[in-house]
């Protein structure tokens, strides 16, 4: 990923699998500070106060992460469901995986997988949403090239507004950054160079990830 794309997770996705008679309850929040991380580990923290375990981590950029074992083994937790996030190189992503123990003994391996699955399960549960900058380019054209602009921006690898109507269209799309020369162009050629091009502010945009 670049500055101008990155990985994360839906809003929030839960699970739960049970192994050897432990019960783990699997949840992945998308979060954007670690403020808001620690509010949603304090949240499940509390819902589960009888719980033997509630294991975390978080990765809300390169340098905010932090994972707890919670009482288990010392990297037999919070690391591996870490690693995972690390693995999918997402950000934003906050997992607490909590556990009710069932009486029988998983072993540190044991405990390694159980918790490296249960963060797999919880991120498949929210989904994985890539991030893009987009530029927004706003064209002002009269009522005559509505139709060649409709079909060149439905052709295109952009994200559109719904056009504003007035003596002229007035119609704002979001596109990725890097690509906006070419469509300009494009665009330019179907209305052989009479509309108006201005452009707008830069935000991130949540695509689906193809699988």
């Amino acid at each position: 990923m670049t500055q101008e794309q990155y990985l994360t997770i839906g809003s929030q996705g839960e699970t739960e699998i049970t192994i050897q008679k432990s019960r783990f309850i699997c949840r992945a929040k998308h979060v954007t500070s670690e403020k808001e991380a620690q509010q949603f580990i304090h949240a499940v923290s509390k819902q589960h106060w009888d719980a033997t375990h509630n294991c975390y981590a978080y990765l809300v950029s390169e340098n905010i992460q932090k994972f707890s074992d919670d009482g288990e083994p010392a990297g037999t937790a919070g690391r591996p469901i870490l690693e995972v996030i690390q693995a999918k190189q997402l950000q934003q992503t906050a997992i607490v995986i909590t556990r009710y123990f069932g009486g029988i003994k998983l072993g540190a391996g044991g405990l390694v997988r159980a918790y490296s699955h249960g963060a797999s399960r919880a991120i498949e549960a929210a989904g994985i949403i890539k991030c893009q900058l987009h530029q927004q380019i706003i064209f002002t054209f009269d009522y005559s090239f509505m139709g060649k602009m409709e079909y060149e921006f439905n052709r295109g690898n952009c994200l559109l507004e719904p056009p504003k109507f007035s003596d002229v269209v007035t119609w704002a799309v979001w596109l990725p950054v890097g690509q906006e020369e070419h469509f300009i162009q494009q665009a330019k050629n179907r209305t052989n160079g009479q509309t108006e091009i201005s452009l707008g502010k830069q935000e991130f945009k949540q695509l689906p990830v193809e699988t």
